[in-house]
């Protein structure tokens, strides 16, 4: 699944393709996509519309519109969103097409189908961290903070973690409503370089360890940004292009393999359903 990394980095390289152009047509080929509104329905709300800016909420990529609205774009687990100068390019699993008056085209191709649109007002993509959210709030009005902005403090995190404390370290960095836009890929990495286990429980790190949580969040996250995302299976960015951050992981999908700081062997395990690797060794598991 595209994480923050990749989104970011698809949204710099629109913002650059997109901005300024406007909506000519809109076209669904997937009846869930746009639901709950009808794909036609979607289509009324598009055409004219110019996009502003292109930006980034979570894993949203965020394309806005005139009159105080967005396209948000929900790429989930293998969307990936594509321009094209040439609309005769022919794409894999599109499910639906933008298509800007000038003749450029935006595809949304998903091979499993599970990316989402729609179109939300720029309002409620703001970050309201100090607000209580509802648990039934759509998720993109109750996303958590952006681990790259300043509000992202090492206080703010230690705050975060006694208010969770009974809480699994991995899963609650992967709560998208506590911290928007980390996934499985940049947790793991993180945990690794702050030497923490995947399953220690949140009340239980030390100041130091949260200082080296909340520095290795934000470099693992600076860094797959500067490697252009991670292509372990769909993930391609505007262009169509792989990123290269999968040649730089330190412990994600190499079980069996040394760890670059002891040597000794990673592991795989599952955390909370998700696929988790780690060292033994600089990762202590907690006491039971």
């Amino acid at each position: 699944m595209p994480e923050l990394p990749e989104v970011e980095t698809i949204a710099r390289q629109l913002k650059d393709l997109v901005v300024g152009r406007r909506v000519g047509g809109f076209t669904s080929l997937w009846h869930r996509l746009t639901e709950p509104l009808s794909a036609r329905d979607f289509e009324k709300r598009l055409i004219g519309r110019q996009i502003t800016g292109v930006s980034r909420r979570g894993k949203f990529v965020v394309l806005e519109l005139d009159e105080g609205e967005a396209l948000i774009v929900s790429l989930r687990m293998t969307g990936q969103l594509l321009f094209r100068d040439d609309p005769t390019v022919e794409d894999r699993f599109v499910r639906a097409v933008v298509r800007f008056e000038d003749g450029t085209l935006l595809n949304f191709a998903d091979t499993r189908k599970f990316g989402r649109m729609a179109i939300v007002d720029r309002a409620d993509l703001v970050d309201r961290t100090h607000e209580r959210r509802r648990v039934r709030e759509p998720l993109h009005r109750a996303l958590g903070i952006e681990p790259l902005s300043r509000r992202f403090t090492a206080r703010y995190l230690t705050d975060l973690l006694r208010r969770r404390a009974r809480a699994a370290i991995k899963p609650l960095l992967l709560d998208q409503r506590a911290i928007a836009g980390v996934g499985n890929i940049y947790a793991i990495e993180a945990l690794w370089r702050a030497k923490i286990h995947p399953l220690r429980q949140a009340g239980s790190l030390r100041p130091a360890e949260i200082a080296r949580l909340h520095e290795a969040i934000r470099w693992v996250l600076r860094k797959g940004i500067r490697f252009g995302g991670a292509s372990r299976r769909d993930y391609v960015d505007a262009r169509g292009n792989e990123g290269r951050m999968q040649r730089e992981f330190n412990v994600y999908g190499r079980a069996g393999e040394p760890c670059p700081r002891c040597g000794r062997e990673i592991v795989r395990t599952v955390v909370a359903g998700r696929g988790t690797f780690h060292c033994p060794r600089c990762q202590r598991a907690p006491s039971s």
